[in-house]
C-alpha cells in the first residue's frame, strides 16, 4: 500500500469535486492518503463524496502569525534532524524574485509540513502548480521525499515561467488536463517526458444518467413554458458571466427563457446588478453554491447548459471545466467557448456548440438558435453523453495516475 501526502490549497471545496473524485478513486485502488490542506474549509456544505473519503487531514497554519509557536517548534525539530541549508538557499533565491508575503507563508507552511509529516509517507503529490506545489517543493528539499504534481488552469497560466520551469526540473512527474496545458508545460521542461496529459474524466457511478421526458417541442415561444438554461460555475471573471448576461439581453423579446446560475464567487453581486441594469433580472435565478445532489437535479431539469469562459488580463482561464462533463452526463446540450481544453470535449455541431470567447454577438446568435430548436438540443445532448462515456471515464485517468505513482518505486 502506497502512503502519499496529497497537498491541497483547501479541503473540502465544493468547486473542486474533480479532486475529491480522484482522491476517493485512488483510495479504492489501495493508496493510503493523508490530505494536507493549506487552508481551512470555507464552504458551508460538502458533497456526498467527501463523506466517503477516508483520508486524515492535516491542516497547516493558514497564517503563520496565528500559530507562531507551532512554526517555531517545527523549525526547532527540523534543525535537529535535517540540514536546512538547501531549502533556505532555494527560498532566498525565490524571495529575490517574488517578495510577496505569500512566498514567506508558503515557506513557513513547508517547515510545518516537513516537521509534521506522517510516519511512513513515501511520496508527496500536490494539486495545483502554484502555492501547493511551492509548499511541497520546499518540504521535499528538507526531507528528501520524491514529489509530483497535477496542474490545471490558473496555477499554470498566472505563474512565472521561471517558477514553473524550476519546479518541473525537480518534480518526478506532472499530470495536466488539457492539450494546451500539456504543450505549454512541455515547452518549459528540460525533460518534456515528465509532463503527462491526464483527463480528469467523470465518475459515472456518481453521475448516473436518468431518462428525462422529451422537451424537444419547447422552443421559447410560450411564456408559460420557457427554455430552461443552466450555468454552474464560480462568479469570477474567467467564467465570462458578464458576456453571457449581455448575450441574453440581446435575445428577441418574444423568445422566452429562464436562467439558473449555481455558484458563489467574488463578483456575484456585480453580476446581479448587471442583470438588473439590462432588464433581465426577472428571468434569472441565482442559487449560490449548492451541494452536488442539488446541482445534479438542476442539470436534469434543464434544457441547455451555457459557459462563456474566457482568458482574462492576468492570463487566468479555465482548463477542462468539469461542469461541462457533468451536464453532458445528463444529456444536456452544452454551449461553450472555444478556449483551453473545451474543444477537446466538445466538437462543435457534433456533440455541442462552441463559439469564440469574448464574442457576445456570436454567443447571442448561438443561444437564439438553440433556444428555438429543441430537437437540435436533444440530439446534441444525447451525442455529448455518448462521447463522454467513450472518452472521459474517470477510470482511464486513474489508470494513468496509478502507473505514474508506481514508476516511482
Amino acid at each position: 500500500m502506497k502512503k502519499i501526502a496529497l497537498v491541497l490549497k483547501g479541503y473540502p471545496r465544493l468547486s473542486e469535486t474533480f479532486i475529491a473524485q480522484e482522491i476517493r478513486a485512488l483510495e479504492l485502488r489501495g493508496f493510503d492518503i493523508t490530505l494536507v490542506s493549506l487552508r481551512h474549509p470555507t464552504d458551508t456544505s460538502t458533497h456526498p463524496i467527501h463523506q466517503q473519503i477516508e483520508a486524515d487531514v492535516l491542516y497547516l497554519p493558514e497564517y503563520l502569525h496565528v500559530e507562531p509557536l507551532r512554526v517555531l517548534k517545527a523549525f526547532w525539530k527540523l534543525g535537529t534532524q535535517f540540514s536546512l541549508v538547501k531549502v533556505f538557499k532555494q527560498f532566498f533565491r525565490d524571495l529575490k524574485r517574488d517578495t510577496s508575503r505569500g512566498r514567506v507563508r508558503r515557506f513557513g507552511q513547508s517547515i510545518v509540513l516537513a516537521a509534521e509529516m506522517p510516519e511512513g509517507i513515501e511520496q508527496m503529490y500536490a494539486h495545483f502548480l502554484h502555492t501547493p506545489a511551492s509548499v511541497t517543493r520546499y518540504a521535499a528539499l528538507i526531507n528528501d521525499l520524491p514529489w509530483s504534481c497535477s496542474a490545471h488552469a490558473k496555477d499554470i497560466w498566472t505563474s512565472e515561467q521561471w517558477d514553473l520551469a524550476e519546479k518541473l526540473a525537480e518534480l518526478q512527474w506532472l499530470s495536466t488536463c488539457t492539450a494546451a496545458n500539456h504543450q505549454y508545460l512541455q515547452s518549459l521542461a528540460k525533460d518534456p517526458s515528465k509532463v503527462h496529459l491526464v483527463y480528469h474524466g467523470l465518475d459515472f457511478t456518481r453521475f448516473q444518467h436518468v431518462d428525462r421526458l422529451s422537451r424537444a417541442s419547447v422552443n421559447g415561444s410560450a411564456a408559460d413554458n420557457p427554455v430552461k438554461i443552466i450555468s454552474v460555475g464560480r462568479a469570477v471573471p474567467k467564467k465570462g458571466y458578464d458576456d453571457l448576461l449581455n448575450a441574453l439581453a440581446k435575445l428577441p423579446k418574444d423568445l422566452h427563457w429562464q436562467l439558473t446560475h449555481i455558484g458563489g464567487g467574488a463578483i456575484l453581486e456585480g453580476l446581479q446588478q448587471q442583470a438588473e441594469d439590462l432588464g433581465i433580472e426577472q428571468q434569472i435565478e441565482w442559487l449560490g453554491a449548492q451541494p452536488q445532489l442539488t446541482v445534479l437535479k438542476a442539470y436534469r431539469d434543464s434544457d441547455l447548459f451555457v459557459l462563456a469562459s474566457k482568458i482574462v488580463a492576468d492570463g487566468d482561464r479555465d482548463g477542462m471545466p468539469n461542469v461541462l462533463m457533468e451536464a453532458q452526463s445528463q444529456s444536456v446540450c452544452c454551449l461553450a467557448t472555444d478556449i483551453s481544453g473545451i474543444p477537446e470535449l466538445i466538437d462543435s455541431g457534433e456533440n455541442g456548440v462552441l463559439v469564440q470567447s469574448n464574442n457576445v454577438d456570436q454567443l447571442a446568435c448561438a443561444l437564439e438558435g438553440l433556444l428555438r430548436d429543441g430537437e437540435k438540443r436533444e440530439r446534441l445532448g444525447l451525442e455529448g453523453q455518448k462521447q463522454l462515456h467513450r472518452r472521459f471515464d474517470v477510470k482511464i485517468g486513474i489508470d494513468q495516475l496509478e502507473k505514474l505513482f508506481d514508476n516511482l518505486d
